[in-house]
């Protein structure tokens, strides 16, 4: 695989439009493979997927998207990743990470899962996105959806949670939008 920064970066932009062309399952189990050796803390990986693919899911999951672009967006999408976080993902540290025992860490301290889900998820889902565009898939992740009803929908009877969607494709070039500015070095950034 020869991946450049502009294709993971610099050229890259948030897909709001696709073409009707089908991501294959082969891709997404290859996605999930580069995905999954990104770092998080203490080798935790929260981040559990539901890759939406079918019309039967598809209908589920767009009413519980903000009307409008969002629901647009994952009803013409040929895969929308839901990207959740396991709350009980300390429960697989013991074989993740045999080297200490932060099992324990967290069922002595319930009060730290939240914020540590949500962070490493959220490293993973970055990892993903990348990954996604190193395979040649573009990416459109967004916030807009109501959470509650995607969790019931998606995840019950689980301990997942839903932290955010992000929809998979080749983007329709006429829907891909100029490139938005960036803070700067100096507004973003200290070197101390």
């Amino acid at each position: 695989m020869n991946v450049t920064t502009e294709q993971l970066f610099t050229e890259a932009r948030t897909a709001s439009a696709y073409l009707p062309t089908p991501v294959p399952e082969a891709t997404l189990r290859e996605l999930y493979e580069l995905t999954k050796w990104g770092p998080t803390a203490s080798n935790s990986s929260p981040m559990r997927l539901i890759f939406v693919t079918s019309d039967e899911a598809r209908a589920k999951l767009v009413p519980c998207m903000a009307p409008g672009g969002n629901q647009a967006k994952v009803g013409q999408a040929p895969v929308t990743a839901i990207v959740g976080m396991d709350m009980a993902f300390y429960e697989h540290l013991p074989r993740l990470y045999p080297q200490v025992d932060f099992r324990k860490m967290f069922i002595d301290n319930p009060a730290r899962v939240p914020d540590a889900a949500l962070r490493n998820s959220s490293l993973q889902g970055g990892y993903l996105m990348l990954a996604a565009r190193a395979l040649g898939l573009d990416c459109g992740p967004m916030g807009g959806f109501n959470a509650a009803a995607v969790d019931a929908a998606f995840w019950s009877g689980t301990t997942v949670r839903t932290n955010f969607i992000c929809t998979l494709g080749k983007a329709d070039p006429a829907g891909v939008r100029p490139r938005n500015p960036r803070l700067s070095f100096e507004e973003a950034c200290q070197v101390l």
